[in-house]
């Protein structure tokens, strides 16, 4: 008679996400930033291992760490903060080199869910899109835009990353 063979059992790993907070005072030490561990938190209740918040100033640094979460194999990163008009918002434009391409609507209906309490939520410049198999969204820099944009990513974050992947539409 023979041993069985014991085959290992290996439990699935969660998606991993990144939490980026573009902000060069809170990189500085000068404030200290909220949504980051918000955003983090949210992303810890749909079961994501996350990342971060990593906190860098805005401008190329924002772009490193993004690159650097996408070559880790990160399902999803969420940016927070440098998407306004300021000379020193550059959030959009170091994430646009990033993706392999934009998904527009997504950015549309973050902006559209405030406003009814912040007209000025169509200032936001920030960006969606897809870079590899990472699914990237900026979130501006204020609680209620965070907490506007999570609202929006509620309804379509699973669906969008099995989409990513590859996934069909379940009808």
């Amino acid at each position: 008679m023979t041993d069985p063979i014991t085959v290992p059992v290996t439990e699935p790993q969660a998606p991993a996400a990144t939490v980026i907070v573009a902000s060069t005072r809170a990189a500085a030490g000068e404030r200290e930033d909220t949504t980051g561990p918000h955003i983090a938190s949210w992303l810890g209740e749909r079961g994501f291992d996350v990342y971060g918040p990593v906190v860098v100033p805005d401008g190329e640094e924002v772009g490193s760490a993004i690159r650097s979460a996408t070559r880790r194999g990160d399902a999803v990163i969420l940016t927070t903060g440098g998407t306004g008009l300021t000379p020193t918002d550059r959030t959009p434009e170091e994430t646009r080199g990033v993706l392999t391409f934009e998904v527009p609507g997504l950015a549309d209906a973050i902006r559209a869910a405030g406003l009814p309490g912040a007209p000025t939520a169509i200032l936001s410049r920030g960006l969606a899109g897809v870079s590899g198999a990472t699914l990237v969204v900026n979130l501006p820099g204020s609680m209620g835009g965070v907490r506007d944009g999570l609202g929006v990513l509620d309804g379509v974050l699973s669906h969008a990353l099995d989409q990513i992947i590859g996934g069909d539409h379940a009808w």
